[in-house]
């Protein structure tokens, strides 16, 4: 349950606010010499200014096919800039539209999450009861019990972070 609120969390950061953040280009796979790389493998990245992020390929070969990446992936909606040495991003200032789109999708992240824990749950109470026999039914309904605090605190959890990033999100 615990891996289901980090990868959440995770996953919340690669939608935009509207400020450039690295993570942003986390799970970004650039197609490199017919191999997809995650971008974090082949680059460094520096933040000069608040909405600008400059890419710096470890092989300057690779700089058409980092930029082919960015241009195609759909959540991002930047346009990066080379001038053959670096990639250039400028994040767009984010209508209110934009930022509404943004919300339903960290929403939907977050309803995925709460699913993956529910699933564990699911799997936790079906371990509980194959020991239905083997141990005493005080123990099981403690257990169970306290499985679904887990449970709750869990959801707890991913309905935090939501809402810290749908402030963000918000946030003019």
């Amino acid at each position: 349950m615990t891996q289901s609120i980090e990868v959440a969390k995770d996953d919340f950061q690669t939608v935009s606010a509207g400020r450039a953040n690295p993570a942003l280009f986390q799970r970004l796979n650039v197609e490199y010499y017919g191999t997809p790389t995650p971008l974090m493998q082949l680059a460094s990245f520096q933040q000069p200014e608040a909405r600008v992020l400059v890419i710096t390929p470890f092989d300057k070969s690779a700089l058409k096919d980092i930029e082919r990446a960015i241009v195609n992936a759909p959540h991002l909606g930047v346009t990066p800039s080379n001038d053959g040495q670096i990639v250039r991003i400028t994040m767009p200032e984010l209508t209110a539209e934009r930022r509404k789109d943004y919300v339903k999708i960290v929403k939907d992240k977050a309803e995925q999450a709460r699913v993956a824990i529910r699933n564990v749950r699911r799997q936790a109470m079906t371990d509980l009861d194959k020991l239905t026999g083997e141990v005493g039914d005080d123990e099981i309904a403690r257990a169970e019990k306290e499985l679904e605090q887990i449970t709750k605190q869990s959801i707890e959890g991913v309905d935090e972070a939501l809402k810290k990033k749908e402030a963000e999100l918000l946030e003019v």
